[in-house]
C-alpha cells in the first residue's frame, strides 16, 4: 500500500524540489545542500553534525515513502545528496575553493561508489537510499582531509 507523502516530506525528501528535476537531480540536490553550508555559522561542527543526524533519520523515513511512490532509490529522492555532501564538508577549513572541491569530490563518489558504498545501496528501502550516501560521503570526507593534509 502506498504510503502518501505530505507537504514537508516532499520539500525535504526532494531535497527542496531538486528531485524533480528532469536531469541531474543529484547534483541539483547537492549544490542546495552546498549553498545551506554556505550560511554563516552552518558549517560549525556542533551546527552540522545534529543535520547530518537529523537528515539521516529523517530521510530513512522520507526515502520509504518515496519508495513507495516512485520505486526503488528513486530520483525525486534528494534529501541523501544532502546528507553526503555535508559529511564531506565536516571540518574542513570553510574557504570557496574547498567548498567547490568538496561538491566535485563528493559527486564523483557518489557516482562511482566504491566499494562498500555500492552495496549499502542494496538495502531496502529508505536505508538503501541513506546509507550508500553516508559512505560516500565519508570516502570524501577522507580524500579531502587527505589532501589538504598533503597538498596545502
Amino acid at each position: 500500500m502506498e504510503e502518501k507523502i505530505n507537504f514537508i516530506e516532499r520539500i525535504l525528501g526532494s531535497g527542496f524540489y531538486t528531485g524533480y528535476i528532469p536531469f541531474a537531480s543529484g547534483t541539483f540536490g547537492s549544490l542546495v545542500a552546498l549553498l545551506i553550508y554556505a550560511i554563516p555559522g552552518f558549517e560549525k561542527p556542533e551546527v552540522l553534525i545534529p543535520f547530518i543526524i537529523l537528515f539521516t533519520l529523517y530521510g530513512i523515513n522520507i526515502g520509504n515513502k518515496f519508495e513507495d511512490t516512485y520505486g526503488k532509490d528513486p530520483s525525486e529522492c534528494t534529501i541523501d545528496e544532502f546528507v553526503g555532501m555535508w559529511i564531506s564538508l565536516l571540518f574542513l577549513p570553510k574557504v570557496f575553493w574547498i567548498s567547490i572541491l568538496a561538491f566535485f569530490i563528493w559527486r564523483l563518489m557518489d557516482i562511482v561508489k566504491p566499494y562498500p558504498a555500492r552495496r549499502f545501496e542494496k538495502f531496502e528501502g529508505g536505508l538503501g537510499i541513506i546509507a550508500d550516501d553516508v559512505v560516500a560521503g565519508i570516502y570524501s570526507l577522507i580524500f579531502l582531509h587527505l589532501f589538504l593534509f598533503i597538498f596545502v
